[in-house]
């Protein structure tokens, strides 16, 4: 039976609300039924912990969701849209292993697929990955990629073609992961298919050959191209929707009869969807009911869960029992949420992106930026600011190359970090030492409206004919985040490494007698998004 899918009108709730007296979540009554199959989806989790303080995220929370969905009656299923490994503060130490006994716990509730993500490829041996494998209960799937890693028994992990029986109705999914040229690792461990749209056609038609009731991508996969697949349910109607990663924000695009919807959360659990799929008994189309969670305070944390959190927060601080110890004190709030850093200026961007000018000998140099998905701790730094605030927030190395460029070159790069749509972009730029008015609507490569640096009688437009020094971490002048530096001359070997220049800076303003940071000032951002009907944000 291969029954025609169509979208229900779309419920979509901002919140879940928990009653005072029981563990878990109260849902609409109208939602659930006979049939009922419940998908809980996260995507990009880097923490066992909660996150901003913890108010907000963490998987004991999610326990709870959980726990209370299955009291519920529910058929309920995990999904993990890629990026959980790395990268992290403990991934430094533990390879991931944090977050491998983390999701073995929610697949002991609840059964749990993960399509990796790019960051699962970070290593570039296999060593982790295997030990990954072979340690997880939950399943891993892939359509598009496969382990080569020579260990037979870890290779064959990775499900494709993957099905699974919720009651008497047959679900397929199938995942896609990123190329290296779309922001992926290049592994010959892991090999991508780069065609996605020909790897979904192909896996779509292998499912609807096992006449599946309903067909689910999961996905780690930009945006965009989880749009362009979702058009493949015109030709697959059972195809009803993705649950995707590697955005860090939440998206939600309805379907139709001839587009699948595409669902993603937020990064570190601090977005979750509850997607009910309800089954006609008499045969008729699946109905999608999708609900957004904020995972807040309001939500009880599991304490069953919250023992193997405290376990590994207890070997982390035995590994460094500096941690916690204060570098120094923060004049103000610094807003370091992936919220923040990938879609606006931020004052710890700031901060960070001030001490790239001066990470070179002699006089501070013109120009200076750092993709904002080099800072990774997703998290507000309040009053002390501690070595844990560091380590979190440089999950990997971040050394850093001098350059020269013109004020035209400089512009035409600095265009990849305003391309494409939707927001929490890792390339979006956090800068030092010019100021940028960016208009959205316009085409990919023309959206710098102004680019200004300081001059003897104020801001002035970039000389695009005169030559500047600019800093920009290696990893960018590789290629890394799309931009493209084939235009610096002068270049200098890596070094100062990013991170130890913050160390370094904190701890000398605390020797000094001063705070670090300073509140973003709006009547004089660095960043600026132009406004409909204005020639410019800046006069």
């Amino acid at each position: 039976m291969t029954p025609k899918t169509v979208l229900h009108p779309t419920l979509i709730v901002l919140s879940l609300f928990l009653s005072a007296c029981v563990q878990g979540v109260r849902v609409d009554a109208a939602a659930v039924g006979d049939g009922t199959l419940t998908f809980v989806h996260l995507n990009d989790t880097y923490r066992i912990d909660a996150v901003e303080e913890g108010a907000s995220g963490g998987f004991g929370r999610v326990a709870t969701i959980v726990k209370k969905l299955n009291s519920e009656g529910r058929d309920v299923r995990i999904t993990q849209g890629g990026d959980f490994l790395y990268p992290s503060l403990e991934s430094q130490l533990w390879d991931g292993m944090q977050i491998i006994e983390a999701f073995n716990f929610l697949d002991n509730l609840a059964p749990m697929y993960a399509v990796p993500g790019n960051h699962e490829f970070d290593p570039r041996q296999p060593g982790p990955v295997i030990a990954a494998v072979r340690d997880s209960k939950f399943v891993w799937i892939g359509d598009n990629v496969q382990l080569e890693t020579g260990v037979s028994d870890v290779d064959q992990r990775l499900e494709s073609g993957f099905t699974f029986m919720s009651g008497d109705r047959k679900v397929g999914v199938f995942a896609l992961t990123l190329h290296a040229d779309d922001g992926g690792n290049l592994r010959d461990y892991a090999p991508v298919d780069k065609d996605y749209l020909a790897a979904a056609e192909s896996a779509l038609a292998a499912l609807q050959k096992q006449d599946v009731d309903l067909i689910v991508g999961l996905t780690h996969l930009h945006l965009e191209t989880d749009l362009e697949i979702a058009q493949l349910k015109a030709e697959y109607p059972t195809f009803l929707f993705i649950l995707g990663g590697h955005e860090h924000e939440p998206e939600f695009h309805a379907g139709d009869d001839r587009a699948a919807a595409v669902i993603k959360g937020a990064s570190n659990a601090r977005t979750i969807w509850q997607v009910d799929v309800n089954f006609d008994n008499t045969g008729g189309a699946p109905r999608l009911l999708p609900t957004r969670i904020q995972v807040n305070e309001s939500i009880e944390e599991d304490s069953e869960y919250n023992l193997i959190r405290d376990k590994w927060r207890a070997q982390l601080l035995e590994r460094m029992p500096y941690l916690e110890s204060t570098l120094g004190y923060a004049a103000v709030p610094l807003d370091a949420r992936e919220v923040t850093v990938r879609n606006d200026e931020s004052n710890w961007g700031n901060f960070i992106a001030d001490q790239m000018r001066v990470a070179f000998a002699g006089e501070p140099v013109d120009l200076a930026f750092v993709n904002s998905g080099t800072l990774r701790i997703d998290d507000w730094i309040a009053d002390d600011v501690t070595f844990e605030d560091i380590g979190r927030t440089f999950g990997f190395s971040s050394y850093l190359r001098y350059m020269t460029m013109s004020g035209g070159e400089f512009r035409d790069l600095l265009e990849a970090g305003y391309r494409g749509e939707g927001p929490s972009k890792g390339y979006f730029p956090q800068i030092s030492g010019f100021r940028v008015c960016v208009d959205r609507s316009r085409p990919d490569g023309e959206r710098i409206v102004q680019l200004e640096v300081p001059g003897d009688s104020g801001w002035r437009e970039i000389d695009a004919d005169a030559d500047y020094q600019l800093v920009a971490p290696d990893y960018l002048y590789g290629g890394g985040d799309g931009y493209d530096f084939s235009a610096a001359r002068d270049v200098s070997r890596p070094g100062s490494e990013l991170k130890y220049l913050v160390v370094d800076a904190i701890m000398r303003a605390h020797a000094d007698g001063e705070m670090i940071g300073a509140a973003v000032d709006p009547a004089n951002p660095r960043v600026a998004m132009l406004e409909v009907g204005q020639a410019g944000c800046f006069r």
